[in-house]
């Protein structure tokens, strides 16, 4: 493996741009070499993207309250990018901030979602979202294990959204 130095004048982005490009020529000349592969059968699809429904929601400048929302799948460089970043670098705890900027793709009817956005939004949103990522990136899923306290009975919960008692 050869080893990939960053000069002063080059960043992180150009740099890991050129790596997946150089990355991407390389896949290239085996795939197009080898035997067509049967189409992925559905079960097999990758799930990149998740739907969510905030606890209280993102108030917009006109007033509009947006509840409903999309998430994708982070990469490794939406965890590189934001250690570059100053606003991380001065206040470690705006790392959430930044990342959460990254991979929401859509709040409500808002498909530029950025850190002003995400600064604007309640705690409570911003911590249900930091569980969100937390469960897909990790786990690969929405769901949760539960435990009813009166009965004891076990049972699955969907995490995204949904209002208690509506299926």
């Amino acid at each position: 493996m050869r080893r990939r130095t960053v000069t002063p004048g080059a960043g992180l982005e150009e740099t890991l741009d050129t790596l997946a490009a150089a990355t991407a020529t390389r896949q290239e000349a085996p795939a197009a070499a080898s035997p067509a592969r049967a189409p992925r059968r559905e079960r097999d699809a990758l799930q990149t993207e998740f739907a969510f429904e905030l606890p209280r929601g993102y108030v917009d400048d006109e007033g509009q309250v947006h509840r409903n929302g999309t998430m994708r799948l982070a990469t490794a460089r939406d965890e590189l990018k934001p250690q570059i970043d100053l606003r991380v670098k001065e206040n470690p705890a705006y790392l959430s901030v930044v990342l959460l900027a990254q991979v929401i793709t859509q709040l409500g009817p808002v498909t530029d979602v950025h850190t002003g956005i995400v600064e604007r939004m309640y705690a409570t949103d911003v911590a249900f979202l930091q569980d969100f990522y937390r469960r897909i990136n990790s786990e690969g899923h929405t769901h949760a294990a539960v435990t009813c306290p009166l009965c004891q009975g076990s049972f699955e919960v969907d995490l995204s959204g949904g209002r208690l008692g509506e299926s």
